[in-house]
């Protein structure tokens, strides 16, 4: 049994009128990565896509070429970022309301409902042209969440989409900013049956360490020892599963809580201060034990570099490779082993995040290198 590989991906690669609006005329991610510029000696900036250039994800031929080197790679599939505000607004919807009405590429896919707000803050002010911070704000309601599950209904019914033990696999990116969320999953799980589905896998992303406490409230400093408390958080909401991912603990074991205090602090102000993390270094912290639960998903991280949209607010991990990056893979495959098959899932965050320095497609300096790392990471397993 092959482990089950995910990987999130970003529809960001096209315009669309929102972005001409706030970021000016063409805007897409490409936009800030091209320009993008070195903060420091030896720092990988720019970073140039190779196979698949700066493309355009309204063509299709883009998105088989994707699927194809995703499907080389042992990936399973994609699972697509889903922009849906509520009152039946989307953003950034056409690539994969375009793989769903053409049934191409036949390559299996699940959804991640990104239920966050979209401010100026995710690229750099100076780049704005609204003043505002609240460029597009999340809106729920039960009327809001039911026309929400038939939006979806046909991609659940595809026969590409990604299934956990029988049910369509539904990840939230923000599950604990929904309100009274127990009631929204009851609401979709009692929809999904009235449907002829057996139900909702929901999955809900979640940290292991913050600077407040999942309970209280309260601020922690980081307390690094108790991703249980993250992880039930969510599980006693009604989430089947949770999507788990370590780099707030690991910058928080490499640099000290203190340090990390005072960086993000400082990264409200105009006086931003400079911190790194050496890759290699942080995964030795970014799993925890209650990784190996049944129904815990960990992530893989290939690389974080913010710089193309945070500038030098940005904290970027130096020194990924790509042989460093499958020393991270075969670390989470052995957490995953004793799984039942259904369960063995990690999810590659992620596939294309090119504005996050944190991507596996081909690029100018080390080719097919992130790709092939998993590859050779799974081969290994199997053995």
């Amino acid at each position: 049994m092959k482990p089950r590989i995910i990987a999130l991906y970003l529809p960001q690669y096209h315009p669309i009128p929102e972005n001409d609006e706030w970021w000016g005329k063409g805007f897409t991610e490409w936009t800030n990565v091209a320009k993008a510029k070195p903060q420091f000696r030896g720092h990988y900036q720019p970073r140039i896509p190779a196979d698949l250039g700066f493309y355009d994800l309204r063509l299709p031929e883009v998105r088989e070429q994707q699927a194809q080197l995703a499907r080389d790679a042992g990936i399973e599939g994609f699972c697509y970022y889903h922009y849906w505000f509520g009152n039946g607004k989307q953003l950034l919807e056409r690539p994969f309301n375009e793989v769903l009405a053409s049934g191409k590429p036949d390559f299996p896919f699940c959804v991640c409902w990104a239920n966050h707000d979209w401010t100026n803050k995710t690229w750099e002010k100076g780049n704005s042209m609204r003043k505002d911070s609240v460029i597009m704000k999340m809106n729920y309601s039960t009327e809001d969440h039911e026309s929400h599950f038939y939006s979806m209904l046909p991609a659940f019914r595809d026969k590409r989409y990604i299934t956990v033990d029988g049910k369509p696999l539904f990840a939230i990116w923000a599950p604990r900013a929904i309100p009274e969320v127990e009631a929204f999953i009851g609401q979709w799980q009692a929809l999904a049956r009235k449907n002829g589905l057996p139900g909702i896998h929901f999955v809900g992303y979640t940290v292991n360490a913050s600077g407040k406490s999942v309970n209280s409230g309260k601020l922690t400093l980081w307390d690094t020892e108790h991703a249980a408390e993250y992880y039930n958080d969510l599980l006693n909401k009604g989430f089947d599963a949770v999507m788990s991912a370590g780099l707030n603990r690991a910058k928080a074991l490499c640099h000290g809580k203190i340090k990390l205090l005072m960086f993000y602090l400082a990264c409200r102000t105009f006086l931003p201060i400079a911190m790194r993390t050496d890759y290699e270094k942080a995964m030795q912290h970014y799993y925890v034990e209650e990784d190996k639960w049944e129904n815990v998903y960990p992530t893989l991280l290939p690389q974080w570099d913010r710089t193309p949209r945070a500038g030098k607010k940005a904290d970027p991990m130096t020194g990924s490779t790509p042989k460093k990056f499958q020393a991270t893979v075969e670390k989470a495959l052995q957490l995953v082993k004793d799984k039942q098959p259904e369960h063995q899932i990690l999810f590659l965050k992620a596939w294309n995040e090119w504005g996050e320095g944190n991507y596996v497609e081909p690029d100018l300096k080390y080719g097919h290198g992130w790709l092939n790392a998993i590859r050779e990471a799974i081969a290994k397993y199997k053995k």
